[in-house]
């Protein structure tokens, strides 16, 4: 796809990190959308407990949005038992308090959490439960820790594609050091004072020219007025020059401009005219007519 849309095939697919383990799925599309938020955030793994409406699902792929390849490597299993027999450390996200003597994560956290246990050779997973009801007290019990959200109390049940992307994004915040892809472009070098000091001349002897000093008693400190405000802006050599021809083109008006383009034209026809006629002569020797 073209990078402009986000996704660029040219560079090269993150995967790998904790596994991501939805507990019966009730819809394809929602198993899609985490695929997705899984592609974002460099999440590879994606075990899917006996999905409601079976595997592989036409819903899920197209809600993937690209992610294709986290579908196709995605694992099913019967259980969650199943799905958590080679992992050392699983984290089961909940909303709701449990009364168990198991550590509590944010989301953050539970991204650190998985970083020191996968670098120190322990396989961890990310359990997420059912959209209505969630993970069951049982399935909980199976896990290691609890991951769960600071969100508004009285409405506290997060989509499931939506909870799958929080966490991910902060494991990939944490497993990227907090990189962003890009930067700021690089700005034009800062105009040097003989630059801004012409930028000055052009604009006063404009303002002059139209009459703007009306009072020469307050002319000294309207132009002091007016050199620093440009001087606190820290222009650049290219704010300058697009100041530059903004001026002229206020002088020159309309009909300014299109006499300066009715001579440029005209200057470049006759070079062509010349170019042609040149290209044309008689060869020597030649007699016309003949």
């Amino acid at each position: 796809m073209m990078p402009g849309s986000g996704t660029d095939s040219t560079k090269p697919w993150i995967a790998g990190g904790p596994a991501v383990i939805l507990v019966e799925p009730q819809l394809g599309a929602n198993i899609g959308s985490a695929a997705r938020a899984m592609g974002n955030f460099g999440l590879s793994r994606l075990r899917i407990v006996n999905p409601r409406e079976g595997w592989p699902n036409e819903n899920a792929r197209v809600f993937s949005a690209g992610a294709d390849r986290v579908l196709e490597q995605a694992e099913l299993f019967p259980d969650l038992r199943a799905a958590l027999v080679d992992i050392k450390y699983a984290i089961a996200a909940t909303a709701r308090e449990r009364g168990m003597a198991k550590p509590v994560f944010g989301a953050d956290a539970a991204a650190l959490a998985a970083g020191r246990h996968l670098a120190a050779g322990a396989d961890v997973a990310l359990v997420f439960g059912r959209e209505r009801t969630g993970l069951y007290t049982e399935e909980v019990s199976l896990c290691d820790a609890i991951l769960t959200l600071p969100v508004n109390p009285a409405f506290a049940s997060l989509n499931l594609a939506t909870c799958v992307a929080v966490v991910g994004y902060e494991w990939f915040k944490a497993a990227s050091a907090g990189a962003l892809p890009f930067a700021a472009a690089d700005k034009s070098p800062l105009a040097d004072k003989q630059d801004l000091f012409a930028f000055f001349d052009h604009l006063e002897g404009a303002l002059e020219d139209a009459g703007f000093f009306r009072s020469p008693e307050k002319r000294p400190s309207t132009t002091r007025n007016i050199r620093n405000i440009f001087h606190r802006l820290g222009l650049t050599r290219q704010d300058l020059a697009t100041l530059h021809g903004a001026i002229t083109s206020l002088v020159e008006g309309r009909e300014g401009r299109d006499a300066r383009k009715a001579q440029h034209n005209a200057a470049a026809a006759a070079r062509r005219a010349k170019k042609a006629g040149g290209g044309t002569s008689d060869a020597p020797g030649d007699t016309p007519g003949e």
